[in-house]
């Protein structure tokens, strides 16, 4: 074998080597204002009914990092946001969204404690309120991949979203799409260690955890340039659960009161 074929040779293998890690580093996050991300669960619905256009204003107006988008698909392909599979709880009207057609969903009034009625918002109106403004946390629900992602780009959105995968199979569906779509997702019960987590993560290339309460697994996690972001929506949220999820050592949490969460991380300069 002469030198000239060995120096091709091992050329070639460099430069696969470089395609192959380049293929596994991980898509960049948007940009976010606060060091610690916020995020609001839901919208901002602390005076306003959750998932709703103006539960979304509310979190741009109090300066949250991101909204939460719950995504779902009714019975002839819309795309709307909702967090249940059914209008019952939130909604005047009853049944399955994914068995209504778009004009029976539109005639639906969300509760608003006898305010002014708000309506189950479409996909693209939500894009539209966000852009620019701040970015998406798409809990993607029940939806088409390839819909949902030709409305993001519609919309110039396709860098301020990060997209929350409920279920494995969503993962293979997502990177086919759009390979550079930062994602999110939850560990499974069984990881408990940083192998475990390490394993996991040559599986699924994800960009950000949000079930990682060991702080051993959040550095573990930060050491392989994972975010770990963590809910903290809860009745009795406030600043001593804030404190104590912070000391974990996380990159964002998702709050019920991102106003009120934002006020106190200011207070700490984060």
């Amino acid at each position: 074998m002469s030198l000239s074929f060995k120096k091709t040779g091992i050329l070639f293998l460099l430069i696969t080597c470089a395609l192959n890690v380049a293929a596994q580093q991980h898509a960049p996050l948007p940009k976010s204002k606060n060091k610690i991300v916020v995020i609001a669960h839901r919208g901002n619905h602390v005076n306003v009914p959750e998932n709703t256009l103006a539960s979304y204003k509310e979190a741009i107006n109090c300066g949250a990092d991101y909204v939460e988008v719950d995504l779902r698909t009714t019975k002839d392909g819309h795309l709307v946001v909702l967090h249940d599979a059914t209008v019952d709880r939130t909604t005047n009207g009853s049944g399955k969204i994914a068995a209504m057609t778009f004009e029976e969903v539109e005639k639906l009034q969300v509760f608003n404690k006898n305010k002014r009625p708000h309506h189950i918002p479409e996909f693209r109106e939500v894009l539209a309120l966000c852009k620019d403004k701040i970015n998406i946390y798409l809990d993607f629900k029940d939806a088409d991949v390839a819909e949902t992602l030709k409305q993001i780009k519609a919309a110039g959105m396709e860098h301020q979203v990060v997209v929350y995968l409920n279920k494995e199979s969503q993962y293979k569906e997502w990177k086919d799409a759009d390979p550079k779509m930062p994602l999110m997702t939850s560990l499974p019960k069984e990881v408990t260690n940083k192998e475990h987590l390490q394993a996991f993560l040559e599986k699924l290339h994800v960009q950000v955890l949000d079930n990682v309460a060991d702080p051993e697994l959040v550095k573990a996690a930060e050491a392989h340039g994972i975010a770990v972001w963590l809910d903290v929506q809860s009745p009795s949220e406030g600043p001593a659960s804030w404190k104590a999820t912070l000391q974990k050592g996380v990159h964002g949490l998702q709050s019920d009161k991102p106003a009120e969460l934002r006020a106190f991380l200011k207070e700490d300069h984060l």
